[in-house]
Formats: C-alpha cells, sequence, structure tokens
C-alpha cells in the first residue's frame, strides 16, 4: 500500500488534479442517463459527479475504499464492491465514467467495446493507449475493428504528476461514442473483425499490394481506391472509419482469393494420401 492509500497490485493511481475532475464532470454533463463509474476509489470523480443529480452506481473493487465512499455519498449513488472485469453492466441505456488502471486498460477496454447498452464512455486511460484509440497518427488494429459501432475522440492528455502515488506514464482523456447508426451491421461484426486483422498483418507495401493479394482482382481495388480517395501506397492504419466500412462491402462482394478453396493443393494432397 501507498502512502496515499492506493494499493499497487490494484494498479490504483487516484486522480488529484482539480481541473482534470472538472473536466471529466463537463464531458459526462454532455450525456444523458444513468451513470456507472469504474474504479471509483476514494470519490474524486463521484462526488463532483454528483452535482449532476443523475443515478451514479459506483464500482471499487478495493473493499475499504468501497466501505468509506459509502459514509460519504448521497441517496441516489449506489457503491458496489466488485472487480469492474466481473461486474454485470445494467442492461438499461447508462454512461460510463473512470480512471482506469493503466496496467489493465487494455483488457478493461475491451470488455468495455464488448458490451452493450451504454451511449457514450468518459475514460482516463494511460496516454499511448489514447492515442492509440483515437487514431492519432494512425489508427490501430483494435481501433479500426470497432469503429463502425463507436465514435473514439481524444480529449487531453494528463500528465502523470496529476496523479497520486505518481504513475511512470501520463494519461489520457479518452471519450466514446456508440454510433446510433452503425457503418457496418452488428450481424457483420465477426467478419469485418476478421476482414481488418487479414489486411494489418497481409503482405504487400501498401493497401493496393495488400488487397490485390487478397482478393485476387486488380480492376476492382484499383476501382475502390479511386472512388473512395485511397491511396494505392497507403498503409492500413492510414484508413478512416468510413473507408474501412466501404473495404467491407468490397470484399463482400468480391469473392476473396485468402478465403477460396485452393484447388491444385487441394488435389496435391488427394495424391500424397493416396
Amino acid at each position: 500500500m501507498s502512502r496515499h492509500g492506493g494499493r499497487h497490485e490494484l494498479g490504483q493511481n487516484f486522480l488529484t488534479d482539480r481541473p482534470t475532475i472538472t473536466r471529466i464532470v463537463d464531458l459526462v454533463a454532455r450525456t444523458e442517463g444513468p451513470i456507472v463509474e469504474i474504479g471509483a476509489g476514494a470519490g474524486a470523480l463521484t462526488i463532483p459527479l454528483e452535482t449532476l443529480g443523475r443515478q451514479i452506481t459506483a464500482v471499487e473493487i478495493d473493499d475499504r475504499l468501497a466501505a468509506r465512499l459509502r459514509d460519504r455519498v448521497g441517496a441516489g449513488t449506489r457503491v458496489v464492491r466488485a472487480d469492474f472485469g466481473g461486474f454485470a453492466l445494467p442492461r438499461a441505456r447508462h454512461v460510463l465514467v473512470g480512471n482506469l488502471p493503466f496496467h489493465r486498460t487494455t483488457g478493461m477496454l475491451r470488455r468495455i467495446l464488448a458490451s452493450g447498452h451504454w451511449t457514450d464512455a468518459v475514460l482516463l486511460v494511460q496516454w499511448e493507449v489514447a492515442r492509440r484509440r483515437a487514431a492519432v497518427g494512425g489508427a490501430s488494429m483494435m481501433t479500426a475493428q470497432w469503429w463502425p459501432w463507436f465514435e473514439f475522440a481524444l480529449d487531453r492528455r494528463v500528465a502523470a504528476s496529476a496523479f497520486r502515488p505518481r504513475p511512470d506514464v501520463d494519461g489520457g482523456l479518452l471519450t466514446v461514442h456508440r454510433r446510433r447508426e452503425p457503418l457496418v451491421p452488428e450481424s457483420q461484426r465477426r467478419a469485418y473483425a476478421d476482414l481488418v486483422h487479414a489486411v494489418f498483418t497481409g503482405a504487400g507495401r501498401g493497401i493496393e499490394a495488400i488487397l490485390v493479394r487478397r482478393l485476387g482482382n486488380r480492376i476492382a481495388v484499383r476501382r475502390w481506391l479511386a472512388e473512395h480517395d485511397v491511396d494505392p501506397a497507403a498503409l492500413p492504419r492510414e484508413l478512416t472509419a468510413r473507408q474501412w466500412a466501404a473495404l467491407h462491402a468490397l470484399d463482400a462482394a468480391v469473392p476473396s482469393r485468402a478465403s477460396a478453396p485452393d484447388r491444385r493443393g487441394a488435389g496435391r494432397t488427394r495424391r500424397r494420401v493416396r
């Protein structure tokens, strides 16, 4: 345990910077619905969020902190002692907010994105994670895989000095908004994610080479590149959310060489078996 009350094994770095706390409350104020706070800690965000007059469920893994926080909150706030990884999120419209443990950020983000019903999330995460998720300098594969359903934005950098105990790296304030009209149907999520993975890991110098290798149809690929204003030499991380959605439509329309059976290979296998 640190002198500030945080337990290192839980990745507890408490937010103490008032301007950052105020900014988070302001961002949450732009949303609607009950609030679920992830990692409430000592209540640095919980208490200010109560000024919004909305129902709050504050989730905290540390039983000591949860017990103390229950004595401080108002009647509209429920404090739950639980690990967010196993906490059952409401099956109704809500907003997520939290200062996520830096060492668990990616896993918690995956869990959040895979969960339904929430409309917006205001999350304080590790700086580099916030940049990657918001596609600053190019999209990561994870961001591209979730883009048709969510919009990511980087609000600001938060210095390491804003936390106690002080972490080794800065934080980043990330906002996530669930699109009302997805760019790709939910039923095609798996196929779309597989496409993004295949393109990010595909061989070739530039998106044209990668797609021609995958689809085996250079004419269709070049037509798609021209229609969507994509540089043939662009890297997968340079595509926008709407370009990825359009690429999914192309991939569905043109039989993929990567998914087609290798008839010659199959024949050779049968001869070897005989």
